[in-house]
């Protein structure tokens, strides 16, 4: 049994007299200790599926279908005070914002005490330690003096470090890092990436990393799950992904890399747009964006077989070129 396992998971919010569906029917599994990449376009469902893992869907928004079943036990079936117990203890979350997270007018100190006794039962003088110990593991300089500091008075790079330290205060076995770099410029983005591939690596934590960037995962992830308007399209492993994409849009966003262009020609984009959830065309949401599309691909939805969801998926010599 898999330590995360999220089957035919649907999020629906109510239009008018009916409803639409920000997920439809997505599953994923996660092991202890593995990485999964979860990529796609804005608007693709990524961090509706990590808000409906942590139960954080803002009504009128629910769950209409599925199981999300932690270690065996449904988290759809918990009481508030139960996922309180779950949320931010042993399965927490990075923002890509860090001052989203963290509160202008409060201490880095206060705050990371205040989510330790949250979840535990615990001294100050013990708390104030552990904070010591997990700002010194996510490398921050005179890590005892920024217990002081206020959120403004560090840079983009140390207050995402802050957020990773308060995401291993209770030593979660899931870390749900949602577009975690998007706000930092390129040196520390890869800065930030390595150091969350360290902790995981070496506290055995698994990680569901969200981004639009199949770079990103090409580095720090085992597995990837593609989605597209609100549908896993492909899933399976970092690796073979990378290497021979089958469904369109993956092989799109592959070519839409830098290092795939050459040098000084225009990036690649996949034309068009990923539709909203209340205009979503019909049968395949990716034909009217797809050169491969047909009739078939207009009035039906492909299921997810042998790893992709597609009518015509490309074959390796395709892939490849």
């Amino acid at each position: 049994m898999a330590m995360l396992d999220v089957s035919d998971l649907h999020v629906a919010f109510p239009r008018g007299k009916s409803e639409v569906e920000a997920l439809r029917g997505v599953n994923l599994t996660l092991e202890k200790g593995e990485r999964l990449g979860v990529v796609g376009e804005s608007g693709a469902g990524k961090s509706m599926l990590a808000f409906a893992i942590l139960n954080l869907i803002a009504e009128p928004g629910r769950v209409s279908q599925g199981r999300i079943e932690f270690h065996g036990e449904n988290l759809l079936d918990l009481s508030e005070r139960d996922i309180r117990g779950i949320r931010g203890n042993r399965i927490s979350m990075i923002f890509q914002d860090p001052m989203v997270t963290l509160n202008p007018v409060l201490t880095i100190g206060t705050q990371m005490v205040e989510t330790l006794k949250a979840h535990r039962r615990i001294t100050d003088a013990q708390a104030h330690r552990l904070c010591v110990e997990k700002l010194k593991q996510v490398a921050i300089p005179s890590a005892e003096s920024r217990l002081d500091a206020y959120p403004h008075e560090l840079s983009g790079g140390l207050r995402q470090r802050v957020v990773i330290a308060i995401a291993l205060l209770t030593d979660p076995e899931v870390i749900i890092a949602d577009e975690p770099t998007t706000a930092l410029d390129v040196t520390i983005q890869a800065e930030i990436m390595a150091l969350i591939l360290k902790l995981c690596r070496d506290n055995d934590v698994a990680l569901i990393l969200i981004t639009h960037d199949l770079g990103v995962v090409a580095e720090v992830t085992e597995r990837i799950m593609i989605m597209y308007a609100g549908l896993c399209v492909e899933t399976g492993s970092t690796r073979g992904i990378i290497r021979a994409p089958r469904h369109p849009y993956t092989a799109g966003l592959l070519k839409a890399l830098p290092q795939f262009a050459g040098r000084g020609a225009r990036l690649y984009q996949i034309p068009g747009s990923m539709p909203p959830i209340t205009a979503l065309p019909t049968g395949c949401a990716y034909h009217p964006r797809c050169d491969r599309a047909t009739a078939e691909c207009r009035s039906r939805i492909p299921p997810l077989e042998h790893g992709h969801a597609c009518f015509h998926p490309l074959d390796q010599t395709e892939a490849a070129s």
